[in-house]
């Protein structure tokens, strides 16, 4: 009997396609209840109280009274906000449903409100905004397909005409370099953002992310999967995170199209240390007066350290953009606060 032979059909799509149904679909990596994103990657949310206690200060700071966290996946930046201060009005806004374990009166919706006197945080939240990726061919681009199943590319058609007007503005051939340098097309992302600017109607808008500029982008590109804590090849299959890096200016231009009044671009690591975020030790002296503050204060300091770390959290983009408000309230110039003797977290 002659063997039964089964052919299977590559199915092509390109990235950004692929990568909504993987990451949004009804089985989607983010959707799936059994596995948190905080599985599969870590973030600053996941440090420890000290950044909720940086992002709590700067919405003082701008005299605002609602925190809405876009992209809040496990709800932890929200439920750290509102251990440090029951007094915000805060709302969660994600895909996923609601955490169980998310206090009461914190709100969650799937898409973004219109809200005033709010200060808006997208924390690696546009950097799972999907985009195709293009790749140079002698002609120009050329939109790069995959199967979703393997992870196979081959090249398709030239991207169409609003993304290649966005490629000339933003990731212009002359700049990639040679045949075989890929880009990703970022107005999605430019979109999303706008979008979430206009929501406001005053208020900051923040977005913090793995990012570049014109002057940095990556001549491969930077589209990459994470899954278990681990860097992994990006299958657009369901089974990791696709993620890659944001041209920050180009979504700072489209803030400002939305009407921001006032924009800003620094490093986490800058921004942190202008909202008081210490990055010095303890003193050890503090060890034999007050052990126990000694150790809070040593964990705190640690916290730190990752979170402004320039080779790894620290070196995040940070876009601030207000809207309604004259000016971004982070003073770049302010010293950081020492941490008081026997100060605790939280």
């Amino acid at each position: 009997m002659a063997a039964a032979c089964i052919i299977v059909a590559m199915v092509w799509y390109g990235w950004r396609e692929a990568t909504e149904r993987a990451l949004y679909g009804e089985r989607g990596f983010f959707r799936r209840p059994d596995s948190p994103p905080s599985q599969h990657f870590r973030t600053s949310v996941h440090t420890g109280p000290v950044f909720a206690e940086a992002v709590c200060r700067l919405a003082h700071d701008a005299a605002l009274t609602t925190v809405v966290d876009v992209g809040a996946g496990g709800g932890e930046l929200l439920a750290a906000l509102h251990a440090r201060d029951p007094s915000l009005d805060l709302i969660g806004v994600d895909l996923a449903e609601r955490p169980p374990a998310l206090p009461a009166d914190v709100g969650w919706q799937h898409e973004v409100p219109a809200t005033a006197g709010a200060l808006l945080v997208a924390n690696e939240w546009l950097d799972n905004v999907p985009v195709d990726v293009v790749e140079l061919a002698d002609d120009g681009w050329r939109l790069v397909l995959v199967d979703p199943a393997t992870g196979a590319e081959r090249l398709g058609p030239p991207p169409a005409d609003d993304d290649a007007d966005w490629l000339a503005t933003w990731w212009p051939a002359e700049d990639a370099g040679e045949v075989g340098a890929r880009a990703e097309v970022g107005r999605p992302r430019d979109r999303a953002w706008a979008a979430a600017v206009g929501r406001l109607t005053d208020g900051l808008a923040v977005a913090i992310d793995y990012a570049h500029d014109r002057t940095t982008r990556p001549s491969a590109g930077s589209l990459t999967g994470y899954r278990d804590g681990r860097q992994v090849p990006p299958v657009p299959d369901g089974s990791c995170d696709v993620t890659s890096h944001v041209a920050l200016d180009a979504c700072a231009a489209a803030g400002i199209g939305a009407g921001a009044t006032a924009t800003l671009l620094t490093t986490q690591r800058t921004a942190l240390t202008a909202l008081g975020v210490p990055r010095d030790a303890p003193p050890y002296e503090l060890s034999r007066t007050d052990p126990a503050g000694y150790l809070r204060a040593l964990s705190r300091a640690g916290e730190a350290a990752e979170l402004t770390d320039p080779g790894g959290l620290g070196g995040f983009g940070w876009l601030l953009q207000a809207r309604g408000l004259r000016r971004v309230p982070l003073d770049a110039a302010r010293p950081p606060t020492p941490p008081a003797s026997g100060a605790g977290g939280g």
